[in-house]
Parts: structure tokens; sequence; C-alpha cells
């Protein structure tokens, strides 16, 4: 494995822009060469989402839903912000039962990625779900059609540009891959 060796060095940061959804900085950086310069860095709040597999093993639960940025409609996996003071796991529980009513029997952590890695800090955390007991009523009415849809037909709907969300892609692909191993 690779050593430290490369490391780009942070000799400070200052925020330019500040909301609660997002959060841009200019770091005063010095990369391995010896080059000095300012490099922007963008926040974003940390989401959870869910690969929910039903009781058979055959499905997952997506919403079909638009996306006003970048303007497209597309499947996507349950999930949402992460509240101040809730975990992870805390948040993919919360909003798979507010977003669909489904509770997971099981519900395991099944990888964390950054989706832009060198400029966005915004770890996105994916959890695989088995199993399902209608608990309740959805509660949030704006996170478009859930269907169950066919994993046999995920790689189709991948390929025809169906599933543009990188955290529902890096999900899906994960779980197909290495069947929610780590």
């Amino acid at each position: 494995m690779a050593d430290q060796e490369g490391e780009w060095t942070v000799h400070g940061e200052r925020t330019v822009y500040e909301t609660e959804w997002v959060r841009v900085g200019l770091a005063d950086i010095s990369q391995p060469s010896g080059d000095r310069f300012e490099h922007h860095t963008v926040w974003f709040p940390a989401p959870a989402m869910t690969v929910l597999i039903d009781d058979a093993g055959e499905n997952v639960l997506m919403a079909w839903r638009h996306r006003f940025a970048p303007d497209l409609w597309n499947w996507e996996l349950p999930g949402g912000i992460i509240d101040p003071g809730e975990t992870p796991y805390d948040t993919a529980l919360r909003e798979l039962i507010e977003e669909t009513g489904y509770r997971p029997r099981t519900l395991e952590p099944l990888v964390t990625f950054e989706p832009a890695v060198g400029m966005l800090r915004n770890p996105n955390h994916v959890f695989l779900g088995r199993g399902t007991e209608l608990v309740a009523d959805a509660t949030e009415v704006n996170e478009g059609r859930f269907e169950w849809v066919p994993l046999s037909k995920i790689p189709d709907l991948i390929r025809d540009g169906k599933i543009k969300n990188s955290g529902t892609l890096i999900g899906l692909l994960h779980f197909l891959a290495l069947g929610g191993k780590d």
C-alpha cells in the first residue's frame, strides 16, 4: 500500500460563502512540487440512503423522481440529509420510514464514499436493508413515486441513463458486484 509521501499541505482555509446547505471556501495549499496557491473547497451536508431489498431478495425499493438541478428524471434510493446530532444509521432508518413507510428487518452499512474527491466535502453513507415491514404511511410527499424495481433490471436502467444519482449508482453497483459484503 502507498505511504503518505506526496501529501498536499493545507496552510489555512477561509469561508467565502455559507448557508445551511452549502459552504464554499478557499484553501491555501502547497502541492508536493512546492507550488502554492488557493484552491476552492465546497461542503454539503452528508446524506444517508438505503438499498432496501425485499423479503424475496429480488427487488429494490426506489423512487422515480424529478431533480430540478440538473433538470432530470431518474430512479433514486430513499434517503436524505443527516440532521445535527443524528448518526448516519439513524438518518437512513428515519428517511426510509418517512419516505416509504417501510422499516427494514436488518440495516447495516454498505459503503461510504466521497462523490468528488479533491474539492467537495460530502461523505455519502449508503446502507443495506434486507426484508421489509410496512409500519406507517409515508409522510414525505415530495420524494417521487416509490416502486419495487427488479434487481435484474438495474443494469439496463443504468445503461439507459435512468439512474444518474451517484449514491444510487454506487450503492446498487456495490450490492450487485459484492452482494452487500465489504
